[in-house]
This record gives structure tokens, C-alpha cells and sequence, in this order.
């Protein structure tokens, strides 16, 4: 596994986060992407994973049997806000 170009491929771009080192996380133990992200810092960048969160997603279906795979958790706001809340009704923005 390691030395292979291919596993010198981003495949976060914006952590740098290669493929052998999504591998290596996958080995210690990660089931999900969350996994992943917590021992790589992978899908933690500007895009916050929406580049790479598939391409981990596949990984993790190639290398793990289907029972060990748990779907991913997005956790969705609880209500929306409107951006008066955030500047306590002042105008002058």
C-alpha cells in the first residue's frame, strides 16, 4: 500500500488528505465517514465534504462488508434564523 502513486491522490483537496492516509484510517477502525473525517480531518475543509464525502462513501463500501457500514449522519438545523437575530436588530451592516 504505501509508495503506490495511486495512493498519493488527494482525496480531500482542501485538507490534503491522501488516499493511502483514508486507507489507513478505514484499517484503524473507521466505519463511517464521520470515522474518517475524526482520525483525518478529511471533509473538514472550505467544501466541508462535499467533494469528497462519495469518494470516501466508495472506500469505505470497498473495503468494509455491507453490514459494517453505517449510513452518514448530517445533522440538519433546528430551525432557520433570520440574520436580524444574529445582529441584534441593528441595521448598519
Amino acid at each position: 500500500m504505501t509508495g503506490s502513486p495511486e495512493n498519493e491522490i488527494y482525496i480531500c483537496r482542501c485538507e490534503e488528505v491522501t488516499r493511502e492516509e483514508i486507507l489507513a484510517a478505514i484499517a484503524d477502525g473507521a466505519t463511517t465517514v464521520k470515522g474518517v473525517k475524526i482520525r483525518t480531518e478529511a471533509g473538514m475543509g472550505l467544501c466541508q465534504g462535499r467533494t469528497c464525502r462519495r469518494l470516501i462513501s466508495q472506500m469505505l463500501a470497498r473495503t468494509r462488508p455491507p453490514s459494517d457500514i453505517y449510513p452518514p449522519t448530517i445533522r440538519t438545523p433546528v430551525r432557520t434564523a433570520k440574520i436580524r437575530e444574529y445582529t441584534n436588530g441593528e441595521d448598519d451592516l
